[in-house]
């Protein structure tokens, strides 16, 4: 492909339709120039009208700007949010890779500062170099590289819970967002008005983390994965589980487990400890990396001698041998969540040919992974080869996003005059969030990804 003397633009647009990203720095960025003239404006890189790929600029007419995250959607292939401008400062809510994905990008491009509570900034490193390493697996191009990992690490500021900070006229706080160990809400308080981001968030408990709480604001950016949908009770939902596990064990087959690395793994081996003690437990993959993070980060977790008590008690893999004594165990939990790669499959693979086994999947699974082809056509890709599962499969809800009915009770009570809709589906879920928010009395504004909007 013939690119020389292209318009930066143009090469953007073309390397995006061959699913390469070459970012000019400046100058492929379509974010406005100039400041608003008046109001706040709101400006989605990503995110607006989708689930995950988030970022987010505030500015106002005193050219006081500020990033909200920046991440990608680790589908096939990725999506990418917008170029980023300059910005001095981001804020980013949790270590998910959908929105911190492109930080190594902004901090070595722009040099920003990166704030966060210490252990998504903890986090963060493994995050990142996992992703590097499955965009190399995949052979798909990330703008970033191993170097600027670096530079990203070098740029963190962390700050705790309801501890107030200033960014030029802005005042900032973190507040719990539920949603794993380490999430944060931003509350902004510019002055003219009080500002909510969400990021993703539950105000239920789970095993790991309290739930949020409402903070006053006057505008609230809500994410609405779950918009139009409710979760079947957390206790409920927590014991068919238990029984589920219960009844393959005592017929003699092994639970397989797949489970995010990041939250996920360490609730369900929380709750497979608090219910069912007597059980042979393994935990294989990166989880076992998140949980010790965790640990060393208490603050951050409902009960932190919960989480110590249950990782003492199950076996962690970190050999060779040690996955072969797994495949005779009660349990295992191991990643991936979505069954695309990791000691997942291999567990599969060996255990498949036995119907005394089960799969049980504690999460959604994303279009094109391996988890969701295994529901629609009980087969799944294994080292190459597409493989039929004849095991039995159940599935349970997990979720750690706040449900329909909880995000209308939370808009409600932080009193928000305005209430912005992102990190939703804009078909399925926004429109029933959007109808119930409006119901209540609340403005409610749908952005769309790379269009500003302004709030006066």
């Amino acid at each position: 492909m013939e690119t020389r003397g292209c318009d930066p633009q143009v090469l953007l647009l073309l390397m995006n339709r061959l699913n390469m990203v070459v970012y000019a720095p400046g100058r492929t960025t379509t974010y406005p120039s100039s400041p608003p003239d008046k109001g706040l404006r709101y400006h989605y890189l990503g995110g607006g009208n989708e689930v995950g790929n988030v970022g987010i600029v505030l500015e106002d007419p005193s050219a006081n700007r500020l990033l909200l995250d920046y991440g990608l959607a680790p589908t096939k292939p990725p999506r990418y949010p917008d170029e980023a401008p300059y910005v001095s400062d981001a804020i980013i809510t949790h270590s998910h890779i959908d929105h911190l994905g492109m930080v190594p990008w902004l901090a070595s491009n722009h040099n920003t500062k990166l704030h966060a509570t210490e252990l998504t900034a903890a986090i963060s490193e493994m995050m990142w170099y996992d992703c590097h390493k499955v965009s190399s697996i995949e052979r798909y191009p990330l703008p970033w590289d191993k170097r600027d990992i670096d530079i990203a690490l070098s740029a963190w500021n962390t700050h705790k819970f309801n501890s107030p900070w200033e960014q030029n006229d802005w005042k900032m706080e973190l507040h719990r967002a539920g949603h794993i160990p380490g999430a944060a809400m931003l509350h902004v308080d510019t002055g003219s008005k009080k500002i909510l981001f969400s990021g993703d968030f539950d105000t239920r408990d789970s095993q790991l983390v309290s739930g949020a709480k409402p903070v006053k604001a006057d505008v609230l950016f809500v994410e609405g994965t779950y918009g139009g949908r409710d979760h079947p009770p957390k206790q409920e939902e927590n014991l068919r589980f238990i029984e589920r596990v219960a009844e393959v064990v005592q017929r003699g087959g092994t639970v397989l487990v797949p489970a995010f690395a990041n939250g996920r793994t360490q609730d369900v081996v929380m709750l497979l400890h608090k219910h069912l003690p007597h059980l042979d437990v393994h935990v294989d993959g990166m989880g076992k990396r998140v949980a010790k993070l965790q640990m060393e980060h208490p603050e951050t977790l409902r009960n932190p001698k919960a989480l110590a008590d249950a990782w003492s008690w199950c076996r962690r893999v970190s050999s060779k041998s040690d996955r072969k004594k797994a495949l005779a165990a009660d349990v295992i939990v191991s990643t991936s969540g979505m069954l695309d790669g990791g000691p997942s499959i291999w567990y599969l693979n060996r255990l498949r040919h036995d119907p005394k086994n089960a799969l049980l999947l504690t999460g959604y699974q994303a279009k094109n992974t391996g988890g969701r082809r295994l529901l629609e056509e009980s087969r799944i890709p294994i080292f190459g080869n597409l493989t039929s599962i004849d095991l039995e499969i159940d599935q349970f809800s997990f979720s750690t996003h706040a449900g329909h009915s909880e995000i209308v009770q939370f808009a409600k009570e932080c009193e928000a005059e305005d209430v912005v809709i992102y990190h939703s589906d804009p078909t399925l879920a926004r429109p029933p969030l959007a109808k119930a928010l409006e119901e209540n009395g609340h403005n409610v504004h749908v952005p769309e990804n790379g269009i500003s909007g302004i709030l006066e």
